[in-house]
């Protein structure tokens, strides 16, 4: 379906989540977060990482560890509500509360008790106005009782690790998953209110046939997933170490991988499903595709989204902050995290600041990734007009004066288009993950 040239996806390119993007980031003033936290006003979203799991995957790049050890799970959670506690009191009071998001990890790893009362000091601190709710989920831990919390906190956004139904790429990426367990999941989510589930897929996994994509599409659709991500899977062990247990001969090559992002396009496209940027998608009533085709599709820290909100504010180890003029990241580590949010200070001390350039070219990013097509401005004309040419000529993007657009046929490389706009890769060799 889609024109397969290898040369244009063989530099490896970001994600862009954020712009500038994490590996850009550096030291900031201590003062940084809580000058703009002060200044920050309206609509707000919030973000609670929780960076524990049952059971770890080999290829996971989240910050996570294991949640047996309960003494460390309710020591994070108790610095966890001071940390809300020490931001709630810095926010102007005409700050209002629209987006809540519970990500990992996996939240659900946690006591659904100990959920609520995160959900209850959220209500006691914040502003709160018509909030939606949102939960990211490991179906291997989830529990009737966890059904049961989701409902109580009016959760009705869900996002579940799925990845594959295939039992041997399951087991050789240790995620391990029996059908059933989904299907209950599924149902205990629907029981519980939840109006929007996610799937995230993968595709490019050890041992991975395109008969073995094939199935886990037919099931999630068939399961009635609102909305599906089907990521490629990084493999990139020199930043993981954990994906060290992936067996890098296994790993499907570059065309194939391009050849299955392409056979799921087509699947999803052709079974009523809305195209979200080239791996992501939503049935058409759902808010995301709604977003995507009303042009108003944003671009954060959790992917594509339908959120207008400015300012996120993160709650958490190494949970991200994000204002038009800054972006600052929580300390890594949970033991420090734990020691400095325990005491009532701001842990971020990473991150950058985000001039008018880069403010830009992060709308040059997003409109390019969201909707795309892009108009630049003369300078960014200027500069980077020879290197669209290899796009352009391959029929793959257009230039009408400075309004420049992604065919079609280009959906594929649009990261990689979007990364040409971007300043920092020009100065650095960080590695990222494959464009596709």
């Amino acid at each position: 379906m889609w024109p397969y040239h290898p040369d244009l996806l063989a530099k490896p390119v970001p994600r862009y989540t954020s712009y500038p993007t994490a590996a850009d980031f550096g030291a900031i003033p201590n003062t940084a977060l809580r000058d703009q936290i002060e200044q920050a006003s309206g609509d707000i979203s919030l973000y609670l990482h929780i960076p524990f799991c049952e059971k770890i995957c080999f290829y996971c790049g989240c910050n996570t560890g294991a949640a047996s050890r309960r003494q460390r799970v309710e020591s994070y959670l108790a610095a966890l509500h001071s940390e809300i506690g020490t931001i709630s009191a810095l926010l102007p009071k005409d700050a209002r509360v629209r987006r809540i998001a519970f990500g990992g990890g996996s939240p659900n790893a946690i006591l659904p008790a100990e959920f609520l009362d995160l959900v209850d000091a959220l209500h006691r601190n914040f502003t709160l106005d018509h909030a939606e709710w949102s939960v990211e989920l490991d179906p291997r831990s989830m529990t009737a009782d966890w059904s049961d919390a989701i409902a109580q906190a009016n959760v009705t956004r869900a996002s579940m690790g799925v990845q594959t139904f295939a039992p041997h790429c399951q087991k050789v990426i240790g995620r391990e998953q029996p059908e059933a367990l989904i299907h209950q999941t599924v149902a205990w989510l629907r029981r519980a209110g939840v109006t929007s589930i996610n799937f995230d897929l993968m595709y490019g996994l050890p041992h991975q046939s395109e008969a073995d994509l094939a199935d886990s599409l037919d099931k999630t659709k068939t399961l009635g997933a609102d909305r599906i991500a089907v990521f490629g899977y990084a493999h990139v062990p020199h930043m993981v170490p954990r994906q060290k247990a992936i067996p890098t001969d296994a790993l499907p090559d570059t065309g194939a991988r391009f050849a299955m992002a392409s056979q799921a396009f087509g699947f999803l496209t052709g079974h009523g499903y809305d195209a979200v940027g080239f791996d992501h998608f939503a049935l058409p009533q759902d808010p995301l595709a709604q977003a995507a085709r009303g042009g108003t599709l944003r671009r954060n820290f959790q992917g594509f989204t339908d959120d207008p909100g400015e300012v996120l504010l993160g709650f958490g180890a190494s949970a991200i902050h994000g204002f038009p003029g800054l972006i600052a990241q929580n300390e890594k580590n949970n033991g420090r995290y734990r020691m400095m949010a325990s005491q009532g200070l701001l842990t971020a001390s990473h991150g950058i600041r985000r001039s008018a350039e880069d403010q830009m070219r992060a709308q040059v990013i997003e409109d390019i990734l969201c909707r795309s097509q892009a108009v630049l401005s003369p300078c960014l004309y200027s500069r980077h007009w020879q290197a669209l040419l290899p796009f352009i000529e391959r029929g793959l993007a257009t230039l009408d004066g400075m309004q420049l657009s992604i065919t079609p046929e280009g959906l594929p490389y649009a990261r990689t288009i979007a990364a040409l706009f971007d300043r920092y890769r020009e100065d650095t060799q960080q590695r990222f993950s494959s464009a596709i």
